[in-house]
């Protein structure tokens, strides 16, 4: 999903066409990856369940030392965003970085954050069923930023391109332990023998979804640790985001030959729309 050049877009105090607004080439999130980012479903002209977004551009802020934006400044931002491109479905993108710094990593003592917030029209195109491929490269469980969106995509970047590279769709990583972690961008979910909607817990290093956050709450799923001789007992596995949720069909480990084949569960899969398209 790409914002449209000719669409609207609110930058730092501003609502501009995209086409008008310009970055500064001293801004931290371009040069160094410095900031975090939110995305949100739009659905019936309103941003869907902004509190869970602000929650974890909050704490992310607070981890990386970060100046927070005021909530409803960002809110009224994101609704003039929405009203000036008369965006019914789609999504919202919010960035948020550091702002302009000198050279160097060092952050200003004084950051003057930038905000960017975009907008995409129409419903997500999420691909489904999707191969998963568990690549080389592992998440690290042990670094706080595990639990922030940063700007900083590269290691979902490059397993990615190694799942795609073996002829799958995405990467399904594993921690430093071996454990089942997460897709490039999404968080898993997966059914065992006895039915019970499972997900990996926030210790193995997965970032901590709003719509994984919502189905724990509405203990629709729970936290359990999963490992590589789990994935031959479960039924069946959705990723899922903010956007919706996809069906995996199967997992092809490193080096294997003989990939793990997932059951389709139709029913299951609808259920998990229905629940996740709610906006309150």
């Amino acid at each position: 999903m790409i914002a449209q050049p000719d669409s609207w877009a609110w930058h730092d105090t501003r609502l501009l066409p995209l086409s008008e607004i310009r970055i500064s080439p001293t801004d931290r999130g371009f040069l160094l990856g410095d900031g975090l980012f939110e995305t949100l479903r739009v659905t019936q002209g309103a941003s869907a369940w902004p509190a869970l977004h602000f929650d974890r551009l909050e704490a992310g802020c607070k981890l990386l030392n970060l100046p927070a934006p005021d909530r409803p400044a960002l809110l009224a931002a994101m609704t003039a965003v929405l009203e000036a491109n008369r965006l019914s479905e789609g999504a919202l993108r919010l960035t948020w970085s550091r702002g302009c710094g000198p050279r160097g990593l060092s952050p200003p003592a004084r950051p003057r954050p930038t905000l960017l917030i975009t907008a995409t029209p129409g419903p997500p195109s999420l691909p489904t069923p999707v191969r998963l491929h568990i690549p080389q490269q592992r998440r690290d469980e042990t670094s706080p930023l595990c639990g922030a969106k940063t700007l900083s995509m590269l290691p979902s970047i490059s397993a990615r391109q190694e799942a795609q590279a073996m002829g799958a769709d995405d990467a399904l990583l594993l921690n430093q332990q071996g454990h089942l972690c997460e897709a490039s961008a999404a968080n898993l979910l997966a059914l065992d023998r006895n039915g019970v909607l499972l997900t990996p817990p926030l210790s193995d290093g997965p970032l901590p979804g709003t719509a994984r956050r919502r189905l724990l709450e509405a203990g629709l799923c729970r936290e359990q640790r999963l490992t590589l001789h789990d994935l031959p007992a479960l039924q069946s596995a959705w990723l899922v985001t903010a956007l919706g949720v996809t069906e995996v069909s199967t997992v092809t480990i490193n080096g294997g030959s003989q990939p793990v084949s997932l059951t389709l569960n139709a029913d299951r899969t609808q259920d998990l729309r229905r629940f996740l398209v709610r906006t309150s």
